[in-house]
């Protein structure tokens, strides 16, 4: 698919993908301020996402990270395999120190944060529009930190060896969050966070729920002090 440039005034689909409605409201209406810019299809799950690329063929994603079903990893790493040249903006209420090096590892284009101003969301639409990668001044300067210190770590972290969904859950639990409570904001069963509690537990060599709450609030503080 050919890329679009909007400096040469070509209408650029965009397919937003959000579980909140509001959030689609307002982008909505972002979009709708320029002529250059046309939401072609809003939906809040990854099955509607897949609908909407192939009825729609929009040039950029604008997505979550959680959705009503599936998440949207799942939809980067997807997106990414078959059509490796669609951009997606990550638009997300989530830690980007915990998530935004995570996305763009896997494909991701870009990542804001919800609290972006209406300026900002639009800059960055363009950017990755243009092809370019567009996260903040704090995501930016640690990356450039960590690639000017070496990417090789000395031991091995644990964290790498959990799935992209065990990070969320143990993201949530830092938090102070129950297992109902993690479900509930996952839009999973109650019983998939209790083997997903019961795996991370197996593979960072955990004994109990309190040594689980423990490592992951020590994660959390970690990873943002390295990216302040």
């Amino acid at each position: 698919m050919p890329r679009v440039s909007c400096d040469q005034r070509r209408v650029a689909r965009i397919l937003i993908v959000d579980s909140h409605p509001i959030v689609r409201a307002g982008l909505r209406q972002i979009i709708a301020r320029d002529d250059d810019l046309l939401l072609c299809a809003e939906t809040d799950s990854l099955w509607g996402a897949r609908i909407a690329i192939d009825e729609t063929h929009p040039h950029v994603i604008v997505a979550d990270i959680s959705l009503n079903q599936g998440d949207g990893i799942e939809l980067v790493r997807e997106v990414r395999a078959r059509h490796p040249k669609l951009p997606i903006l990550v638009l997300s209420n989530h830690d980007e120190a915990i998530y935004a090096e995570r996305l763009l590892s896997v494909g991701a284009s870009g990542y804001m944060t919800k609290q972006a101003s209406s300026e900002q969301i639009l800059y960055s639409l363009r950017r990755v529009l243009d092809g370019g990668i567009c996260v903040s001044e704090a995501v930016a300067g640690n990356m450039l930190r960590r690639a000017s210190t070496g990417s090789i770590r000395r031991s091995p972290d644990p964290i790498d060896r959990l799935s992209d969904r065990e990070r969320q859950v143990l993201h949530l639990f830092s938090k102070g969050l129950s297992t109902r409570e993690t479900a509930n904001s996952l839009n999973l069963k109650v019983k998939t966070i209790e083997s997903h509690r019961q795996r991370i537990k197996g593979k960072l060599n955990l004994r109990s729920g309190a040594q689980l709450v423990q490592f992951a609030v020590n994660w959390i503080v970690a990873e943002q002090a390295d990216a302040s």
